[in-house]
């Protein structure tokens, strides 16, 4: 419920401790701007599998297409770290709402775009829109609970992020099998509209947010505007098209590299003297923010990354449909849903950094469990289950660290707090997709290499499989020359098959490694008490 009551001078405002409604039901608010974030965490995956049919569509090659995912991811970027401040000059409810219209304005405009280059600028303006949405939702899930409760509130947030990259592939390639791919765009229309009807009469901005509101005073920061939209822009190219263009063999990867170094340092050296940055670094002093935020872009690195490998393995070695490898993410998605809850109910009643612990524990035997049971003949139910394994360590994960990292900066910087989280979890996933792409690339390479080698065409072993399979041909009807050929081009691709498969396990022990390296990260952060105020007033 929202204070009014009188508050003694220098005391913290009664609805820090309290939370703030604006007189409605705080779970009714959780709910109401969790589906705007759904829609655009979905967003981020569900285009992935359409791509050779809006290649096909608008007449432009496979490459050119996957510029429909990078123009979203660069926008994407560039506004969440700075949504903290564009909240606190024009209001957080005023923010979030044109949030929410332009995503589903620009949804509307990428289903009916008539060329790339259009749906490319739509895409822009959707990533615009989305990178509005995360952390507008979660500064106010943070403002509208009070300390003891803010746990079982991010679990309903975390249901949102996590679960919709799981299912997101599924429905994809659903709606673009049945349907046509430009009603990937269009669900978010109805969706769009209805998140934007209730957060009117939901959704209301706390007075220490309205006080700050069109301050006079503060000039706008342009140099850091300009250095992180910059910076960050071509950081996200390098990561998107790094791989395909092999990386810093390529001019372009070089360049952007280059300009996104320098303009990142740069505006980590202005930001942190500037006296009214865009983006405030200062938030870093906190052992517990920064740790979190690591923690935060380490999950970012193993959800994203992993929930890119087991698909592509299901569909490159197995050859499994999109939507079916989708459908093995899908239970472990709703594994999430289901202990989220529970864990949101425990952040309360006990120590975050033990959560943490048993999360990231979990998770990195997970990964190694998967690296241990990882075949060319795997069945569809033990993928499920290994994928259920990790989702539960995910569960462990999310909300305890975004309870964690407001715990230690005072009240009024929430907005900025949860911009920068965000971005801590999205450049995770970006940086994670670029590692398995290229470790799985380099690693197949390397382990065909020594596979070929070991089993050269005139060791016995190869010569004795060459000729069981030659003889197995002749006598099914083929002619010896034919026999041969087909025989030797099947080793080969079983030699294909299992340099790939060990390159899958090399990636998956690495994940697993990192995981297990944020245990002790732990002792840097300080929690608060199980059940106490976690703002500084």
């Amino acid at each position: 419920m929202s204070m009014t009551a009188p508050e003694e001078p220098g005391a913290p405002p009664e609805y820090f401790r309290t939370g703030w409604t604006g007189g409605h039901n705080p779970w009714a608010i959780a709910l109401v701007v969790t589906i705007a974030t759904f829609m655009e965490v979905l967003d981020t995956s569900i285009a992935n599998v359409s791509l050779p049919h809006i290649a096909g569509s608008l007449s432009v090659s496979q490459d050119e297409s996957t510029w429909v995912l990078t123009s979203y991811l660069v926008s994407n970027a560039i506004v969440l770290p700075i949504s903290g401040w564009i909240a606190g000059r024009v209001g957080r409810k005023r923010f979030y709402m044109t949030s929410v219209a332009l995503f589903t304005t620009s949804s509307f405009l990428c289903g009916v775009a008539p060329s790339l280059g259009w749906l490319v600028f739509f895409r822009v303006l959707q990533g615009i829109g989305g990178g509005g949405l995360g952390p507008s939702e979660q500064s106010i899930l943070a403002d509208t609970f009070p300390p003891e409760k803010r746990g079982m509130a991010m679990a309903v947030y975390g249901m949102a992020v996590v679960l919709a990259p799981a299912i997101g592939p599924t429905l994809g390639g659903f709606i673009t099998d049945h349907y046509q791919w430009r009603w990937v765009f269009f669900i978010n229309v109805p969706v769009g509209c209805a998140s934007l009807l209730l957060s009117h009469r939901l959704v209301s901005d706390p007075p220490h947010i309205a006080r700050s509101v069109g301050k006079r005073g503060q000039p706008i920061d342009f140099v850091g505007l300009s250095l992180i939209a910059v910076g960050l822009g071509c950081l996200e190219v390098v990561l998107d098209k790094g791989q395909e263009d092999n990386w810093f063999a390529s001019r372009m990867i070089v360049a952007f590299s280059i300009v996104a170094a320098v303009a990142l340092l740069s505006f980590i050296l202005w930001e942190w003297h500037v006296d009214h940055p865009v983006v405030d670094l200062r938030l870093f002093r906190s052992r517990t923010f920064a740790s979190s935020n690591m923690m935060m872009f380490v999950l970012g690195i193993t959800l994203f990354g992993t929930t890119v490998l087991l698909p592509q393995y299901l569909q490159v070695i197995l050859g499994y449909s999109a939507e079916d490898a989708g459908l093995v993410l899908s239970p472990g998605g709703f594994l999430i849903m289901v202990m989220m809850p529970g864990i949101g109910f425990l952040v309360s009643r006990v120590d975050a950094r033990a959560i943490i612990a048993v999360g990231f524990s979990i998770l990195s035997a997970s990964m190694f469990y998967m690296a241990a049971h990882l075949y060319p003949g795997i069945d569809m139910r033990t993928a499920v289950e290994l994928r259920a394994f990790q989702s539960a360590a995910l569960a462990f994960l999310f909300v305890p660290i975004n309870t964690l990292v407001y715990s230690d900066v005072p009240r009024e910087k929430s907005n900025a707090v949860s911009g920068i989280i965000n971005l801590s979890r999205n450049m995770g996933g970006d940086v994670g997709i670029a590692l398995t792409t290229t470790f799985l690339a380099r690693r197949a390479q390397e382990h065909q290499t020594y596979l070929t080698a070991s089993n050269s065409s005139t060791g016995r072993y190869f010569q004795a499989q060459l000729s069981a399979v030659t003889s197995s041909m002749v006598h099914a009807g083929a002619s010896s020359v034919d026999a041969s050929r087909r025989a030797f081009a099947m080793i080969y691709a079983q030699f294909v098959q299992q340099a790939t498969t060990l390159a899958y396990l090399d990636v998956l022990r690495g994940f697993a490694v990192l995981a297990a390296v944020m245990v002790p990260l732990l002792v840097l952060a300080r929690p608060p008490r199980p059940g106490q105020a976690v703002h500084n007033g």
